[in-house]
């Protein structure tokens, strides 16, 4: 089964377009602030060489968006589907970086609530790889009323391997949330 990881989704707040080459120098300005990436596993995607293999990696998923914030139009972040198991009836929701001047405003969860309601027509779980040491991604994740089901080694795209928390939530988690 294939399904559409890359649709246009959007809300009062935000707008998720697909991501498109000419969205790098724009996604880059707010990826490099060290200040992003502190509590990430790597903390060195502020330079501008690793943020290219991130950003590489965001367009060969096929899954990526970026994120603007509908009042101002200006890119606030970035998000991405990824790994979808058909086996499993599951895909993953991470790689989502905020500027530092959109956190704890609102603009994660409402991307993520988007994201989940869009994927829950052709999935029935959803995980999320937080890093063990990112704290701030999460009490983010917690307020989706996820479960930690494990925690696993992740080599992120052309990345070493760093010790991850999973998450994850079912169709019928978030539908009774709702």
């Amino acid at each position: 089964m294939s399904i559409p990881i890359q649709p246009l989704l959007s809300n009062s707040l935000v707008l998720l377009q697909p991501l498109q080459a000419s969205d790098f120098e724009e996604l880059y300005a707010l990826a490099s602030d060290p200040l992003v990436w502190e509590q990430h596993p790597n903390k060195e995607r502020w330079k501008r060489e690793v943020f290219e293999n991130f950003f590489k990696g965001a367009m060969e998923s096929k899954g990526a968006f970026k994120i603007t914030e509908r009042q101002t139009g200006k890119a606030i972040g970035s998000s991405r589907y990824y790994d979808f198991d058909e086996a499993d009836n599951s895909i993953l929701i991470g790689y989502t970086f905020f500027g530092k001047d959109y956190w704890g405003k609102g603009y994660n969860l409402s991307v993520k609530k988007l994201m989940l309601d869009y994927i829950f027509q052709y999935v029935g779980k959803v995980y999320f790889h937080i890093g063990a040491v990112n704290v701030r991604s999460q009490v983010a994740i917690s307020r989706l009323g996820v479960t930690k089901v494990a925690e696993q080694s992740i080599a992120y795209f052309g990345e070493k391997d760093n010790l991850n928390f999973v998450y994850a939530l079912s169709k019928e988690e978030w539908e009774r949330q709702q």
